[in-house]
Protein backbone atom coordinates (compact mmCIF):
# COMPACT_ATOMS: atom_id res chain seq x y z
CA UNK A 1 0.00 0.00 0.00
CA UNK A 2 2.47 2.72 1.23
CA UNK A 3 5.71 3.03 0.33
CA UNK A 4 9.20 2.81 2.34
CA UNK A 5 8.73 2.51 5.91
CA UNK A 6 9.71 5.97 7.76
CA UNK A 7 12.70 5.10 10.80
CA UNK A 8 10.74 6.94 13.68
CA UNK A 9 6.62 7.75 14.24
CA UNK A 10 4.75 8.84 17.06
CA UNK A 11 2.56 5.70 16.85
CA UNK A 12 2.79 2.29 15.53
CA UNK A 13 0.01 -0.56 14.92
CA UNK A 14 0.92 -3.76 14.42
CA UNK A 15 -2.04 -5.38 12.38
CA UNK A 16 -3.87 -4.52 9.38
CA UNK A 17 -7.09 -5.39 9.86
CA UNK A 18 -10.45 -3.58 10.76
CA UNK A 19 -9.34 -1.91 13.96
CA UNK A 20 -6.21 -1.13 12.73
CA UNK A 21 -7.79 0.87 9.99
CA UNK A 22 -10.24 2.49 12.28
CA UNK A 23 -7.59 3.64 14.52
CA UNK A 24 -5.26 4.99 11.58
CA UNK A 25 -8.54 6.77 10.08
CA UNK A 26 -8.86 8.87 13.70
CA UNK A 27 -4.97 9.34 13.41
CA UNK A 28 -5.05 10.54 10.44
CA UNK A 29 -7.27 13.76 11.96
CA UNK A 30 -10.82 12.42 11.80
CA UNK A 31 -12.27 13.05 15.31
CA UNK A 32 -15.85 12.02 16.07
CA UNK A 33 -18.46 13.94 18.07
CA UNK A 34 -21.68 13.84 19.62
CA UNK A 35 -24.36 15.77 17.63
CA UNK A 36 -27.70 14.42 19.75
CA UNK A 37 -30.14 12.58 18.83
CA UNK A 38 -30.00 9.25 21.23
CA UNK A 39 -33.05 8.05 22.93
CA UNK A 40 -31.18 7.36 26.14
CA UNK A 41 -31.91 10.56 27.87
CA UNK A 42 -29.43 10.06 30.70
CA UNK A 43 -26.14 9.34 28.14
CA UNK A 44 -27.49 12.16 26.05
CA UNK A 45 -26.95 14.81 29.05
CA UNK A 46 -23.49 13.54 29.69
CA UNK A 47 -21.96 13.45 26.21
CA UNK A 48 -23.75 17.38 25.63
CA UNK A 49 -21.19 18.25 28.38
CA UNK A 50 -17.99 16.91 25.85
CA UNK A 51 -18.77 16.73 22.45
CA UNK A 52 -15.45 15.50 21.25
CA UNK A 53 -15.71 11.55 22.14
CA UNK A 54 -12.02 11.48 22.50
CA UNK A 55 -12.71 12.76 25.75
CA UNK A 56 -14.10 9.04 27.02
CA UNK A 57 -14.67 8.55 30.50
CA UNK A 58 -16.19 5.90 32.57
CA UNK A 59 -19.16 7.60 34.18
CA UNK A 60 -20.81 7.94 29.89
CA UNK A 61 -21.57 4.12 30.02
CA UNK A 62 -21.15 2.95 33.71
CA UNK A 63 -25.19 2.58 33.80
CA UNK A 64 -24.64 0.05 30.83
CA UNK A 65 -25.10 -2.31 33.23
CA UNK A 66 -28.40 -1.66 34.82
CA UNK A 67 -30.43 -1.58 31.51
CA UNK A 68 -31.37 -3.73 28.97
CA UNK A 69 -30.79 -2.05 26.16
CA UNK A 70 -27.34 -2.46 26.08
CA UNK A 71 -25.43 -5.47 25.40
CA UNK A 72 -23.02 -7.02 28.25
CA UNK A 73 -21.43 -9.22 25.60
CA UNK A 74 -19.08 -6.02 24.60
CA UNK A 75 -16.34 -3.76 26.80
CA UNK A 76 -18.46 -0.62 27.89
CA UNK A 77 -16.64 1.76 25.58
CA UNK A 78 -17.49 -0.68 22.24
CA UNK A 79 -20.88 -0.79 23.32
CA UNK A 80 -20.93 3.18 23.62
CA UNK A 81 -19.48 3.50 20.34
CA UNK A 82 -21.46 0.80 18.92
CA UNK A 83 -25.38 2.52 19.84
CA UNK A 84 -23.54 6.24 19.04
CA UNK A 85 -22.95 4.79 15.63
CA UNK A 86 -25.99 2.65 15.12
CA UNK A 87 -28.92 3.66 17.88
CA UNK A 88 -31.17 0.84 18.23
CA UNK A 89 -29.57 -0.58 15.15
CA UNK A 90 -31.29 -4.36 16.18
CA UNK A 91 -34.55 -2.78 15.71
CA UNK A 92 -34.43 -0.11 13.06
CA UNK A 93 -33.14 -0.06 9.58
CA UNK A 94 -30.34 2.37 8.84
CA UNK A 95 -31.03 4.57 12.20
CA UNK A 96 -29.60 7.88 12.05
CA UNK A 97 -25.98 8.28 13.68
CA UNK A 98 -25.15 10.00 16.39
CA UNK A 99 -21.86 10.55 15.36
CA UNK A 100 -20.12 13.06 12.67
CA UNK A 101 -16.54 12.74 11.68
CA UNK A 102 -15.03 16.13 11.57
CA UNK A 103 -11.75 15.98 9.73
CA UNK A 104 -9.23 18.24 11.84
CA UNK A 105 -5.39 17.79 9.65
CA UNK A 106 -3.88 19.54 12.44
CA UNK A 107 -4.68 16.71 14.87
CA UNK A 108 -3.25 14.37 12.79
CA UNK A 109 -0.60 11.80 14.48
CA UNK A 110 2.32 10.55 12.29
CA UNK A 111 2.03 6.91 12.86
CA UNK A 112 1.90 3.62 10.35
CA UNK A 113 -0.25 -0.05 10.53
CA UNK A 114 1.74 -2.52 9.64
CA UNK A 115 0.91 -6.33 9.03
CA UNK A 116 1.80 -9.38 7.12
CA UNK A 117 -1.09 -10.04 4.91
CA UNK A 118 -0.85 -9.30 1.29
CA UNK A 119 -3.65 -6.94 1.45
CA UNK A 120 -5.01 -4.69 3.92
CA UNK A 121 -8.10 -7.06 6.24
CA UNK A 122 -5.93 -8.54 8.74
CA UNK A 123 -7.90 -12.31 9.14
CA UNK A 124 -10.32 -11.56 6.46
CA UNK A 125 -7.49 -12.22 3.83
CA UNK A 126 -6.80 -15.70 5.36
CA UNK A 127 -8.26 -18.83 4.25
CA UNK A 128 -8.39 -20.46 7.86
CA UNK A 129 -10.27 -23.89 6.67
CA UNK A 130 -11.26 -25.27 3.36
CA UNK A 131 -14.47 -23.45 3.76
CA UNK A 132 -17.10 -22.24 1.02
CA UNK A 133 -16.29 -18.26 0.20
CA UNK A 134 -19.94 -18.35 -0.11
CA UNK A 135 -20.82 -18.65 3.55
CA UNK A 136 -22.06 -15.78 4.94
CA UNK A 137 -20.62 -13.63 7.94
CA UNK A 138 -21.96 -13.58 11.45
CA UNK A 139 -22.61 -10.15 11.16
CA UNK A 140 -25.24 -8.23 9.10
CA UNK A 141 -23.62 -5.52 6.12
CA UNK A 142 -24.84 -2.89 7.69
CA UNK A 143 -22.99 -3.66 10.69
CA UNK A 144 -19.64 -3.76 8.88
CA UNK A 145 -19.06 -0.75 8.37
CA UNK A 146 -15.85 1.22 9.16
CA UNK A 147 -15.85 4.91 9.75
CA UNK A 148 -16.32 6.99 6.71
CA UNK A 149 -17.16 4.61 3.44
CA UNK A 150 -19.48 2.58 4.79
CA UNK A 151 -20.11 -1.09 3.59
CA UNK A 152 -23.23 0.13 1.59
CA UNK A 153 -20.88 2.92 -0.39
CA UNK A 154 -18.50 0.11 -1.51
CA UNK A 155 -21.57 -1.98 -2.80
CA UNK A 156 -23.07 1.06 -4.59
CA UNK A 157 -19.79 1.27 -6.50
CA UNK A 158 -19.73 -2.34 -7.84
CA UNK A 159 -21.61 -4.37 -10.54
CA UNK A 160 -22.48 -6.54 -7.60
CA UNK A 161 -24.23 -3.55 -5.93
CA UNK A 162 -27.48 -4.92 -3.86
CA UNK A 163 -29.72 -4.41 -1.07
CA UNK A 164 -27.39 -4.53 2.15
CA UNK A 165 -29.99 -4.53 4.46
CA UNK A 166 -30.56 -7.86 6.40
CA UNK A 167 -27.69 -9.18 4.59
CA UNK A 168 -24.81 -11.37 5.26
CA UNK A 169 -22.26 -10.89 3.12
CA UNK A 170 -19.36 -13.06 2.06
CA UNK A 171 -16.18 -13.41 3.33
CA UNK A 172 -14.86 -12.67 0.03
CA UNK A 173 -16.46 -9.41 -0.16
CA UNK A 174 -15.69 -8.54 3.15
CA UNK A 175 -11.92 -8.54 2.45
CA UNK A 176 -12.65 -6.83 -0.88
CA UNK A 177 -14.45 -3.93 1.20
CA UNK A 178 -11.34 -3.35 3.49
CA UNK A 179 -9.04 -4.07 0.74
CA UNK A 180 -10.87 -0.73 -0.93
CA UNK A 181 -10.72 0.99 2.22
CA UNK A 182 -7.47 2.49 2.93
CA UNK A 183 -7.70 3.98 -0.46
CA UNK A 184 -11.80 5.27 -0.05
CA UNK A 185 -10.72 7.34 2.89
CA UNK A 186 -6.87 8.57 2.29
CA UNK A 187 -5.32 6.47 4.69
CA UNK A 188 -3.21 4.31 2.52
CA UNK A 189 0.02 6.27 3.20
CA UNK A 190 -0.03 4.70 6.73
CA UNK A 191 -0.92 1.34 5.87
CA UNK A 192 1.71 -1.58 4.98
CA UNK A 193 1.02 -5.27 3.79
CA UNK A 194 3.48 -8.05 3.39
CA UNK A 195 5.67 -6.84 6.40
CA UNK A 196 6.63 -9.15 9.37
CA UNK A 197 6.88 -7.44 12.56
CA UNK A 198 9.09 -9.09 14.94
CA UNK A 199 12.11 -7.65 18.26
CA UNK A 200 9.62 -5.29 19.81
CA UNK A 201 11.29 -3.69 22.95
CA UNK A 202 10.70 -0.77 24.98
CA UNK A 203 13.41 1.99 24.97
CA UNK A 204 14.04 5.05 27.17
CA UNK A 205 11.85 6.92 25.24
CA UNK A 206 9.58 4.42 23.56
CA UNK A 207 9.49 1.32 21.56
CA UNK A 208 11.79 -0.38 18.61
CA UNK A 209 11.00 -2.83 16.14
CA UNK A 210 14.10 -4.55 15.25
CA UNK A 211 12.78 -6.26 13.15
CA UNK A 212 11.77 -3.16 10.96
CA UNK A 213 14.29 -0.39 12.53
CA UNK A 214 11.15 2.00 13.09
CA UNK A 215 11.09 3.49 16.75
CA UNK A 216 8.07 5.52 17.85
CA UNK A 217 6.02 6.81 21.09
CA UNK A 218 2.82 4.50 21.28
CA UNK A 219 2.36 1.30 20.78
CA UNK A 220 -0.83 -0.45 20.09
CA UNK A 221 -1.32 -4.33 19.38
CA UNK A 222 -3.71 -4.84 16.74
CA UNK A 223 -2.97 -8.73 15.70
CA UNK A 224 -5.42 -10.46 16.68
CA UNK A 225 -6.13 -13.87 18.48
CA UNK A 226 -7.05 -15.46 14.84
CA UNK A 227 -3.02 -15.92 13.41
CA UNK A 228 -2.26 -19.49 14.62
CA UNK A 229 -4.53 -22.86 13.79
CA UNK A 230 -4.18 -25.07 16.57
CA UNK A 231 -2.57 -28.02 15.31
CA UNK A 232 -3.55 -31.60 15.36
CA UNK A 233 -2.29 -33.76 17.72
CA UNK A 234 0.67 -36.38 16.69
CA UNK A 235 -2.15 -38.94 16.85
CA UNK A 236 -3.94 -37.48 13.95
CA UNK A 237 -1.45 -35.14 12.58
CA UNK A 238 -0.25 -37.96 9.45
CA UNK A 239 -4.30 -38.18 8.85
CA UNK A 240 -4.41 -34.49 7.48
CA UNK A 241 -2.17 -35.33 4.84
CA UNK A 242 -4.61 -37.86 2.91
CA UNK A 243 -7.58 -36.81 0.94
CA UNK A 244 -9.97 -39.44 -0.39
CA UNK A 245 -13.22 -37.54 -1.26
CA UNK A 246 -14.85 -40.83 -1.49
CA UNK A 247 -14.27 -41.46 1.98
CA UNK A 248 -15.78 -39.87 5.24
CA UNK A 249 -14.31 -36.70 6.21
CA UNK A 250 -13.26 -36.61 10.23
CA UNK A 251 -14.66 -33.10 11.55
CA UNK A 252 -12.79 -32.13 15.12
CA UNK A 253 -14.37 -29.13 16.41
CA UNK A 254 -17.49 -27.71 17.77
CA UNK A 255 -17.56 -23.77 16.70
CA UNK A 256 -18.15 -21.73 13.62
CA UNK A 257 -15.19 -23.33 11.70
CA UNK A 258 -16.42 -27.09 11.81
CA UNK A 259 -19.45 -25.75 11.13
CA UNK A 260 -18.15 -23.98 8.37
CA UNK A 261 -15.88 -27.19 6.91
CA UNK A 262 -19.62 -29.44 7.50
CA UNK A 263 -21.48 -26.55 5.61
CA UNK A 264 -19.13 -26.62 2.61
CA UNK A 265 -18.68 -30.57 2.32
CA UNK A 266 -20.32 -32.10 -0.85
CA UNK A 267 -23.91 -32.85 0.31
CA UNK A 268 -22.88 -36.85 -0.79
CA UNK A 269 -19.84 -36.87 1.26
CA UNK A 270 -19.79 -38.58 4.70
CA UNK A 271 -19.12 -36.68 7.81
CA UNK A 272 -17.43 -38.27 11.06
CA UNK A 273 -17.86 -35.18 13.88
CA UNK A 274 -16.36 -35.39 16.70
CA UNK A 275 -16.86 -32.19 19.17
CA UNK A 276 -17.25 -31.24 22.68
CA UNK A 277 -20.27 -31.03 24.26
CA UNK A 278 -21.79 -29.76 27.62
CA UNK A 279 -24.48 -27.28 26.93
CA UNK A 280 -24.83 -26.04 30.90
CA UNK A 281 -20.96 -25.65 31.39
CA UNK A 282 -19.19 -25.05 28.04
CA UNK A 283 -21.72 -24.48 25.46
CA UNK A 284 -20.86 -24.26 21.15
CA UNK A 285 -21.06 -21.17 20.00
CA UNK A 286 -23.52 -22.52 17.46
CA UNK A 287 -25.76 -22.51 20.33
CA UNK A 288 -26.30 -18.81 20.15
CA UNK A 289 -27.55 -19.12 16.24
CA UNK A 290 -31.11 -18.49 15.61
CA UNK A 291 -32.57 -20.64 13.03
CA UNK A 292 -34.30 -18.49 10.94
CA UNK A 293 -31.08 -15.96 11.06
CA UNK A 294 -28.58 -18.36 10.68
CA UNK A 295 -30.01 -21.00 9.17
CA UNK A 296 -26.76 -22.86 8.08
CA UNK A 297 -25.63 -22.82 11.83
CA UNK A 298 -28.48 -23.22 13.29
CA UNK A 299 -28.80 -27.07 11.47
CA UNK A 300 -25.37 -28.18 12.16
CA UNK A 301 -26.27 -27.24 16.15
CA UNK A 302 -29.36 -29.51 15.61
CA UNK A 303 -27.40 -32.36 14.38
CA UNK A 304 -25.28 -31.87 17.36
CA UNK A 305 -27.75 -31.92 19.68
CA UNK A 306 -29.78 -34.72 18.25
CA UNK A 307 -26.42 -36.87 17.79
CA UNK A 308 -26.22 -36.48 22.10
CA UNK A 309 -29.73 -37.05 22.86
CA UNK A 310 -29.83 -40.37 20.55
CA UNK A 311 -26.31 -41.41 22.22
CA UNK A 312 -27.66 -41.41 25.61
CA UNK A 313 -30.92 -42.82 24.22
CA UNK A 314 -33.18 -41.14 26.55
CA UNK A 315 -35.68 -39.94 24.79
CA UNK A 316 -36.74 -39.85 20.67
CA UNK A 317 -34.15 -38.08 18.37
CA UNK A 318 -36.97 -36.45 16.81
CA UNK A 319 -38.47 -34.50 18.76
CA UNK A 320 -41.74 -32.28 17.98
CA UNK A 321 -39.83 -29.09 19.02
CA UNK A 322 -36.54 -29.52 17.30
CA UNK A 323 -39.10 -30.18 13.94
CA UNK A 324 -40.90 -27.15 14.88
CA UNK A 325 -37.49 -25.63 14.37
CA UNK A 326 -36.50 -26.77 11.28
CA UNK A 327 -35.48 -24.94 8.24
CA UNK A 328 -34.85 -24.88 4.58
CA UNK A 329 -30.75 -25.55 4.36
CA UNK A 330 -31.28 -28.74 6.95
CA UNK A 331 -33.20 -29.93 3.36
CA UNK A 332 -29.93 -29.70 1.57
CA UNK A 333 -28.67 -32.43 3.16
CA UNK A 334 -29.67 -36.18 3.77
CA UNK A 335 -28.02 -35.88 7.42
CA UNK A 336 -29.42 -39.44 8.23
CA UNK A 337 -27.53 -41.09 5.75
CA UNK A 338 -24.22 -38.26 5.40
CA UNK A 339 -23.78 -37.10 9.30
CA UNK A 340 -22.32 -39.12 12.17
CA UNK A 341 -22.05 -37.30 15.62
CA UNK A 342 -19.65 -38.15 18.40
CA UNK A 343 -20.18 -35.67 21.59
CA UNK A 344 -17.22 -36.17 23.72
CA UNK A 345 -16.11 -39.22 21.73
CA UNK A 346 -12.08 -39.71 22.23
CA UNK A 347 -9.48 -40.67 19.37
CA UNK A 348 -7.99 -44.13 20.77
CA UNK A 349 -5.56 -45.20 17.53
CA UNK A 350 -5.02 -44.28 14.19
CA UNK A 351 -3.44 -46.16 11.29
CA UNK A 352 -3.06 -45.50 7.51
CA UNK A 353 -3.19 -48.34 5.20
CA UNK A 354 -0.12 -47.95 2.54
CA UNK A 355 -1.82 -49.77 0.52
CA UNK A 356 -5.42 -47.55 0.01
CA UNK A 357 -4.11 -44.30 1.95
CA UNK A 358 -7.36 -44.56 3.65
CA UNK A 359 -7.08 -43.95 7.68
CA UNK A 360 -8.97 -45.92 10.21
CA UNK A 361 -9.70 -44.82 13.55
CA UNK A 362 -10.78 -46.36 16.90
CA UNK A 363 -12.67 -43.72 18.96
CA UNK A 364 -14.72 -44.33 22.47
CA UNK A 365 -17.96 -42.67 22.70
CA UNK A 366 -18.84 -41.46 25.42
CA UNK A 367 -21.14 -44.32 26.98
CA UNK A 368 -17.98 -46.42 26.67
CA UNK A 369 -18.09 -47.88 23.52
CA UNK A 370 -15.22 -48.54 21.46
CA UNK A 371 -16.00 -48.40 17.77
CA UNK A 372 -13.80 -48.08 14.32
CA UNK A 373 -14.25 -46.08 11.11
CA UNK A 374 -12.57 -45.03 7.83
CA UNK A 375 -12.11 -41.60 7.11
CA UNK A 376 -10.23 -39.88 4.00
CA UNK A 377 -9.26 -36.80 5.53
CA UNK A 378 -8.91 -34.57 8.39
CA UNK A 379 -10.61 -30.87 9.10
CA UNK A 380 -9.17 -30.54 12.64
CA UNK A 381 -10.65 -27.03 13.11
CA UNK A 382 -10.91 -26.82 17.35
CA UNK A 383 -10.05 -23.16 17.18
CA UNK A 384 -7.18 -20.37 16.32
CA UNK A 385 -5.69 -18.11 18.51
CA UNK A 386 -2.97 -15.29 18.39
CA UNK A 387 0.46 -14.61 19.43
CA UNK A 388 2.54 -12.41 21.09
CA UNK A 389 5.65 -13.55 20.41
CA UNK A 390 7.21 -10.50 18.44
CA UNK A 391 7.59 -9.08 21.56
CA UNK A 392 10.33 -8.92 23.75
CA UNK A 393 10.52 -10.91 26.91
CA UNK A 394 10.50 -7.88 28.85
CA UNK A 395 7.54 -6.18 26.99
CA UNK A 396 5.50 -9.40 27.26
CA UNK A 397 6.02 -9.49 31.13
CA UNK A 398 4.08 -6.09 31.07
CA UNK A 399 1.67 -7.67 29.58
CA UNK A 400 1.65 -11.18 31.81
CA UNK A 401 2.37 -13.02 33.54
CA UNK A 402 2.18 -15.94 30.81
CA UNK A 403 1.97 -18.91 32.10
CA UNK A 404 3.64 -20.91 28.98
CA UNK A 405 6.46 -23.71 28.74
CA UNK A 406 10.41 -22.07 28.07
CA UNK A 407 10.18 -22.18 24.48
CA UNK A 408 6.88 -22.52 22.88
CA UNK A 409 4.79 -19.82 21.35
CA UNK A 410 2.69 -17.67 23.43
CA UNK A 411 -0.38 -18.53 21.95
CA UNK A 412 -3.48 -16.03 23.51
CA UNK A 413 -7.33 -15.88 23.37
CA UNK A 414 -9.53 -13.25 23.55
CA UNK A 415 -9.91 -14.30 27.38
CA UNK A 416 -6.39 -14.04 27.89
CA UNK A 417 -6.25 -10.35 28.28
CA UNK A 418 -9.52 -9.79 28.57
CA UNK A 419 -9.07 -8.80 32.64
CA UNK A 420 -6.67 -6.02 31.73
CA UNK A 421 -8.76 -4.54 29.07
CA UNK A 422 -11.98 -4.59 31.30
CA UNK A 423 -9.51 -2.49 33.40
CA UNK A 424 -8.18 0.01 30.35
CA UNK A 425 -7.21 -1.00 27.24
CA UNK A 426 -3.64 0.75 27.62
CA UNK A 427 -2.38 -2.45 29.44
CA UNK A 428 1.30 -1.26 30.04
CA UNK A 429 2.48 2.10 29.68
CA UNK A 430 2.11 3.66 26.39
CA UNK A 431 0.80 0.03 25.24
CA UNK A 432 -2.44 -0.46 23.95
CA UNK A 433 -4.70 -3.82 22.57
CA UNK A 434 -7.84 -3.07 20.49
CA UNK A 435 -10.26 -5.53 18.38
CA UNK A 436 -10.34 -9.18 18.72
CA UNK A 437 -7.05 -9.15 21.07
CA UNK A 438 -9.24 -7.12 23.75
CA UNK A 439 -11.97 -10.36 23.81
CA UNK A 440 -14.65 -8.37 21.05
CA UNK A 441 -14.20 -10.00 17.39
CA UNK A 442 -17.20 -8.37 15.73
CA UNK A 443 -16.11 -5.29 13.56
CA UNK A 444 -18.94 -3.40 15.19
CA UNK A 445 -17.48 -3.65 18.46
CA UNK A 446 -14.04 -2.13 17.29
CA UNK A 447 -14.91 1.83 17.60
CA UNK A 448 -14.59 1.89 21.15
CA UNK A 449 -10.95 0.75 21.51
CA UNK A 450 -10.10 2.45 18.62
CA UNK A 451 -11.60 5.89 20.03
CA UNK A 452 -9.65 5.03 23.07
CA UNK A 453 -6.53 4.78 22.46
CA UNK A 454 -6.77 7.29 19.96
CA UNK A 455 -7.98 9.76 22.93
CA UNK A 456 -4.73 8.56 25.05
CA UNK A 457 -2.39 9.32 22.09
CA UNK A 458 -3.81 12.48 21.45
CA UNK A 459 -3.24 13.78 25.55
CA UNK A 460 -7.55 14.17 25.33
CA UNK A 461 -7.60 10.76 27.89
CA UNK A 462 -4.74 11.09 30.92
CA UNK A 463 -2.74 8.16 31.33
CA UNK A 464 -3.54 5.89 34.37
CA UNK A 465 0.55 5.37 34.39
CA UNK A 466 2.76 8.10 35.81
CA UNK A 467 4.35 9.81 34.06
CA UNK A 468 7.91 8.51 35.51
CA UNK A 469 7.11 4.75 34.73
CA UNK A 470 8.15 2.74 32.23
CA UNK A 471 5.83 -0.46 32.75
CA UNK A 472 2.70 -1.43 34.52
CA UNK A 473 3.23 -1.06 38.57
CA UNK A 474 0.85 -4.24 38.41
CA UNK A 475 -0.80 -6.79 35.94
CA UNK A 476 -3.94 -8.62 36.50
CA UNK A 477 -3.52 -12.35 36.27
CA UNK A 478 -4.36 -13.46 32.74
CA UNK A 479 -5.40 -16.52 31.34
CA UNK A 480 -3.43 -18.96 28.98
CA UNK A 481 -5.19 -20.99 26.53
CA UNK A 482 -5.40 -24.94 27.84
CA UNK A 483 -3.28 -27.19 25.82
CA UNK A 484 -4.29 -29.37 23.15
CA UNK A 485 -5.67 -32.92 24.58
CA UNK A 486 -4.57 -35.73 22.35
CA UNK A 487 -7.65 -37.64 23.51
CA UNK A 488 -10.32 -34.92 23.73
CA UNK A 489 -10.89 -33.15 21.08
CA UNK A 490 -11.74 -29.38 20.85
CA UNK A 491 -10.73 -29.31 24.10
CA UNK A 492 -8.61 -26.04 24.40
CA UNK A 493 -11.36 -23.91 22.72
CA UNK A 494 -13.49 -23.94 25.44
CA UNK A 495 -12.91 -22.55 29.03
CA UNK A 496 -13.50 -23.93 32.30
CA UNK A 497 -16.49 -25.02 33.90
CA UNK A 498 -15.33 -21.43 36.56
CA UNK A 499 -15.25 -19.07 33.83
CA UNK A 500 -18.43 -17.20 32.49
CA UNK A 501 -20.56 -18.82 29.94
CA UNK A 502 -20.73 -15.35 27.64
CA UNK A 503 -17.29 -15.28 27.22
CA UNK A 504 -17.42 -18.57 26.03
CA UNK A 505 -19.16 -17.54 22.69
CA UNK A 506 -16.29 -14.50 21.93
CA UNK A 507 -18.87 -11.57 22.08
CA UNK A 508 -21.25 -13.99 19.54
CA UNK A 509 -23.73 -15.06 22.07
CA UNK A 510 -26.30 -12.65 21.17
CA UNK A 511 -26.77 -14.57 17.16
CA UNK A 512 -30.05 -16.12 18.61
CA UNK A 513 -31.85 -12.77 18.57
CA UNK A 514 -33.65 -12.79 14.72
CA UNK A 515 -32.99 -9.00 14.24
CA UNK A 516 -36.15 -8.55 11.81
CA UNK A 517 -38.59 -10.15 14.97
CA UNK A 518 -36.88 -7.87 17.72
CA UNK A 519 -38.91 -4.87 17.23
CA UNK A 520 -42.04 -6.62 17.86
CA UNK A 521 -40.50 -8.68 20.87
CA UNK A 522 -39.96 -5.19 22.32
CA UNK A 523 -43.10 -3.84 21.29
CA UNK A 524 -44.94 -6.62 23.50
CA UNK A 525 -42.16 -6.32 26.36
CA UNK A 526 -43.34 -2.37 26.81
CA UNK A 527 -46.64 -3.18 26.94
CA UNK A 528 -46.40 -6.31 29.39
CA UNK A 529 -44.46 -4.06 31.30
CA UNK A 530 -47.22 -1.23 31.09
CA UNK A 531 -49.94 -3.92 32.09
CA UNK A 532 -47.49 -4.96 35.35
CA UNK A 533 -47.37 -1.11 36.20
CA UNK A 534 -50.92 -0.39 35.77
CA UNK A 535 -51.99 -3.41 38.03
CA UNK A 536 -50.77 -1.91 41.01
CA UNK A 537 -49.17 -5.32 41.98
CA UNK A 538 -46.00 -3.94 41.84
CA UNK A 539 -46.91 -2.03 44.78
CA UNK A 540 -48.99 -4.17 46.80
CA UNK A 541 -52.13 -3.38 45.10
CA UNK A 542 -51.70 0.30 45.15
CA UNK A 543 -51.41 1.02 41.79
CA UNK A 544 -49.42 4.42 41.19
CA UNK A 545 -49.51 7.39 43.91
CA UNK A 546 -48.69 11.02 44.08
CA UNK A 547 -45.37 10.25 46.09
CA UNK A 548 -44.09 8.06 43.29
Amino acid sequence: MAGSLPQCVDTVIIGNGPSALILSYILHGHIPYYVGGHHDALLDQRLRRELSLLHLTPDLHDHFLSSIRYSTAALPVNTLLDTLLRPNADTEINPTSCIQWRYEPERAVAHVAIGDTPQPGGQWVDSPVNASANIGTLSYAEQLSLPGYSYAEHMAKSADAAQCDFVRPSRQQVAAYLEAYPGAVGIADAVYTGMRVDDVYRTAKGFAIGSLGIRCKHLVLASGIFTVNIPPPPLLAPIAQIDAEDVPLLVVGSGFSAADVIISAPPNRKIIHLYQWAPSTRPSPLRGCHHSAYPEYATVYKQMKLASISSKKTRSARSPLLRRKSNPFSTQRDWASFYEGFPNAQVLHSSISDATGIAQVTLRLESGEEITRQVGGLAYVVGRRGTLDFLSPSLLQELGPFDTPSGTPTLISGRTLRAKAEASLEVAKNVFIIGSLAGDSLIRHAVGGCVFAAGRILGAIPSSYPSSSTSSASTPRSVSPSRVSEATPDSSTTPSPKESPRVTANGHEDLHVDRRKLAQAVEVASMENRIWADSGWWAGGLGWTSSS
